[in-house]
């Protein structure tokens, strides 16, 4: 019998959407504020090892920085301004630490979805720096964060760093092998793209013992369609079409 979801069904991808600067604390604040129960960010470490909410290897797109993050220190990026690309609303809203983020999800009573983003060759190091933090900022909290990552070596990292933390599985398909890869990293979701996804397929990750999320949903009639076939939880950016009661 397949188990119920506990978390909130409607998670705001990088925080909140498109409605602001993506992996800020600006946007967790903008979930939190419209009633989002739930964010998803990405963390990645930076030269000296400090994991910060950044998408992208390389600086450019959402900062005013130049170059790759694995290459820039902590003290080089807490100064960049992460929120001028966006609108000047938000000029001056840094680039977050994980530790930053964390907190503020606990303050705010918002489930999160870590999702560990390593740079190219820093798999295993991301998820265990990831995961070791994550025990810390959680610890006493009753409900603790979920763990994803595309890397199965970042989170096979993340299990040996932090066990008792939930881990999920991220692919773009559910092509052959994904049942394997999610059993042996003992995996309790599979997170696919929703435009991959047939409502067999959801079957098929619930009778396997997974929950299933999928990314990124930006409109209500989809965000129905996938509910009703019985996905269990659903990123969107859209939080301004897709409300966090949606049914």
């Amino acid at each position: 019998m397949h188990r119920p979801w506990p978390y909130p069904r409607i998670i705001g991808h990088r925080g909140g959407g498109t409605l602001a600067p993506e992996n800020t604390l600006a946007g967790i604040r903008k979930a939190a504020a419209m009633g989002f129960g739930a964010v998803e960010f990405d963390v990645m470490l930076s030269s000296d090892k400090v994991p910060v909410l950044i998408h992208d290897e390389t600086l450019e797109r959402t900062t005013n920085g130049r170059g790759k993050v694995a290459d820039t220190p902590f003290a080089g990026l807490t100064g960049l301004d992460a929120g001028a690309w966006f609108g000047s609303a938000y000029h001056g809203e840094t680039l977050p630490s994980f530790g930053q983020a964390g907190k503020l999800c606990v303050k705010l009573g918002l489930w999160a979805n870590v999702e560990i983003k390593p740079a190219r060759g820093f798999e295993r190091e991301t998820g265990a720096v990831t995961a070791k933090l994550a025990r810390e900022l959680w610890r006493g909290v009753t409900v603790s964060p979920l763990l994803s990552s595309f890397q199965p070596a970042a989170l096979e990292s993340a299990r040996a760093a932090a066990p008792d933390l939930s881990r999920g599985f991220l692919v773009y398909r559910l092509d052959r092998g994904w049942r394997e890869v999610a059993r042996d990293l003992d995996c309790v979701s599979v997170h696919c793209d929703c435009r991959h996804l047939t409502a067999a397929q959801i079957s098929e990750v619930h009778e396997a013992g997974f929950w299933l999320l999928c990314y990124t949903v930006n409109d209500s009639e989809s965000a129905r369609r996938l509910l009703s076939w019985g996905v269990d939880g659903i990123l969107t950016d859209r939080l301004d079409l897709i409300p966090p009661d949606l049914a």
